[in-house]
């Protein structure tokens, strides 16, 4: 037999876990020496050992590892429980790949400070537009959070309006709005058209008004990167003596489905005197 360090190493656990198995009957030594309270382990336990190990690695608790090393659980039980547990995976490895996305957005913005000037922003008067939408509510204004939101609604958007019987008149158009008192907006996914409402009955067609003075800047790329662009214009408005109005516009001058890096965009966001 092994003594509780020997087994340890064998089994490339720590004592003190072995010791918290065993206080919880998951994993009882072989023998204990009744004078010394000392454990030890036959080789057989390995594999139960080794068992136990293998199922906390799928994400089970232990008294989940303990049912199922007992037969405690039907196969019936056990497949449901190794369903949910994939659908949490599932799902934390989606929100890690968009963590990660951001990432490398935010280290694309860093690479690319500078190479865009404050000579890039032009002041103009945005005339009225009426356009086709849908809505969805994103957690924040972050790019991270409004792109999951914005993207769906677009295809949602032409499948409506194609269904319809409707063009789009010129270039789709994005703005935003709180939706409430705390962090989240409200993502308005909208395109040109020139028709009435009744004539797109399952979509908002909604008239945007104009902006007297907009500072405006055109965005090359994946809007997964706006952020420098933004930077840009923010510094722009704040030397020249101005303050934002309202959140900027994303009007989609070329807009690449399945190619978001050569997309065009230009921001323009509703600036007024100090």
């Amino acid at each position: 037999m092994f003594t509780i360090g020997e087994f340890a190493a064998l089994g490339r656990v720590s004592v003190r876990m072995l010791r918290h198995y065993d206080g919880i009957g998951l994993l009882r030594p072989a023998a204990v020496d009744p004078h010394t309270g000392y454990r030890y382990y036959r080789a057989e336990q390995l594999g139960r050992l080794h068992r136990v190990i293998a199922l906390k690695d799928l994400g089970l608790t232990l008294d989940q590892v303990g049912a199922v090393l007992d037969d405690r659980l039907d196969a019936a039980e056990l497949r449901g429980m190794l369903r949910l547990r994939r659908a949490q995976l599932t799902d934390r490895v989606a929100a890690d790949t968009a963590r990660l996305a951001g990432i490398e957005a935010r280290l694309r913005m860093l690479e690319t400070e500078g190479r865009m000037t404050t000579r890039d922003v032009v002041l103009k008067q945005v005339p009225p537009v009426r356009i086709a939408e849908l809505t969805g509510v994103a957690r924040s204004y972050e790019s991270p959070d409004i792109g999951p939101v914005i993207q769906p609604l677009y295809p949602e958007l032409f499948r409506r309006l194609d269904a319809a019987g409707v063009r789009p008149a010129g270039p789709g158009i994005a703005w935003y709005e709180p939706a409430g008192d705390g962090d989240e907006v409200v993502v308005h996914a909208g395109v040109t058209v020139h028709v009435d409402p009744a004539d797109a009955p399952d979509v908002a067609v909604v008239d945007l008004p104009a902006v007297p003075t907009a500072a405006t800047i055109v965005h090359h790329g994946s809007m997964d990167e706006v952020e420098a662009t933004m930077q840009v214009l923010a510094r722009w408005v704040e030397e020249h003596g101005w303050r934002a109005d309202g959140y900027a516009r994303e009007v989609y001058l070329e807009y690449c489905q399945g190619k978001p890096e050569q997309g065009v965009t230009e921001l323009q966001l509703p600036v007024s005197r100090r």
